[in-house]
């Protein structure tokens, strides 16, 4: 119950900052976080920075929860490009604003593996 709590905490407090994030599928207490990562970019005068993250599961399990948190809290952007909910791979592709640079915190949550 205190992790259902702290779970609804987080995903209010990720929806009342400014910035792009991402969150989809089930990221609970029955799932697995498969990959932790950070995907960063300097800012540039004048230019979009763009940046591509790719995970591929090794145990080729299923992914069932997305996160991408812009950790500047800018009007950078994060899509999903290829793979995602169900499949054992995904690819992100995030944007910073003009001149600006970006930096995301990206988790992927698998389901548990029952063999």
């Amino acid at each position: 119950m205190r992790l259902i709590l702290l779970v609804a905490v987080v995903l209010l407090a990720v929806c009342s900052v400014r910035g792009e994030h991402l969150v989809v599928g089930d990221i609970g207490p029955r799932t697995i976080l498969a990959k932790e990562a950070t995907a960063e970019y300097s800012a540039f005068p004048f230019m979009k920075r763009v940046k591509t993250f790719f995970y591929s599961d090794p145990r080729n399990r299923r992914i069932v929860g997305i996160q991408a948190i812009d950790m500047l809290h800018s009007k950078a952007s994060v899509n999903i490009t290829a793979g995602g909910l169900g499949q054992p791979f995904v690819n992100l592709r995030m944007k910073s604003e003009r001149g600006s640079g970006l930096q995301y915190s990206i988790g992927i949550y698998v389901s548990p593996d029952f063999h």
